[in-house]
């Protein structure tokens, strides 16, 4: 049926195609065609603009024209149709959405972690089994990993701090393996915006446990308030612990989230 009312338009003259409003939209009604953002299916958008702080040239706006009602039960059916890597389920048809944009660094991956005790280096030198990646998924930063991503369905979470991870040399080995990455900086980045991503990542993705990560500074303090106050907004209590880490790369405090 159609209505009026608000919804997200795009200005091709505008757009890049750098993909950077996808993640931000949850109901995955943003994809990237012919190297610009298109709305999928006016039906997925519910014009509240979510996606728009995301848009480095500002082709996005809300705008309120003639338009099918939003529905959330057609969202539902559209997400079910992404493939963990990005691409659209063959038997959904052509044209099904995906999650994937023109930016490689938004595209979902599940990587497959290095072997175990042994592997190679580029050079071909057999590697020590600490030089070895642990890490299970792509994207990681905070902003890029949509909440509806496979990856984080059931997962052991942990929301690492930027500079935990050139200062903390066991990173991999010891808080990386067995864990989904999600990464940034509550000093520099938006903090409303995480706040509701991890309120969201909460809601959809019943998510085991929490660990944060942070640096001995009082900056970093912020993201465990972060996630406690995401928590909070989900209606969720997940068991979770932090980690206190100082310059010098040593794990200083330990206690409950």
């Amino acid at each position: 049926m159609k209505v009026t009312r608000k919804i997200i338009e795009i200005d091709d003259q505008l757009c890049d195609g750098c993909g950077q409003c996808i993640p931000s939209c949850a109901e995955g009604a943003l994809q990237i065609i012919d190297g610009k953002a298109r709305v999928v299916a006016d039906n997925l958008c519910d014009g509240l603009g979510a996606c728009m702080g995301e848009c480095p040239t500002g082709a996005l706006q809300i705008v309120e024209r003639e338009a099918d009602e939003f529905d959330e039960a057609a969202v539902e059916k559209h997400l079910e149709k992404v493939e963990p890597s990005g691409t659209p389920d063959p038997k959904s048809g052509p044209g099904a959405p995906v999650m994937a944009c023109g930016c490689p660094s938004q595209q979902i991956r599940n990587l497959a972690p290095s072997p175990h005790p042994g592997g190679h280096s580029a050079s071909g030198v057999t590697a020590p089994s600490s030089s070895l990646s642990r890490l299970g998924h792509w994207p990681v930063q905070i902003r890029l990993v949509p909440a509806n991503a496979p990856f984080l369905k059931n997962a052991d979470l942990l929301v690492l701090a930027d500079c935990v991870a050139v200062t903390f040399p066991d990173l991999h080995k010891k808080l990386i393996s067995g864990r989904v990455v999600m990464m940034g900086c509550p000093k520099f980045d938006d903090v409303d915006g995480y706040v509701q991503k991890f309120k969201e990542v909460f809601e959809k993705a019943d998510i085991r446990s929490v660990t944060v990560a942070e640096m001995e500074v009082p900056c970093c303090a912020g993201l465990p308030w972060i996630v406690k106050k995401a928590m909070e907004a989900a209606g969720k209590k997940i068991p979770g612990r932090e980690i206190v880490i100082n310059p010098r790369g040593s794990i200083i405090e330990e206690k409950s989230l």
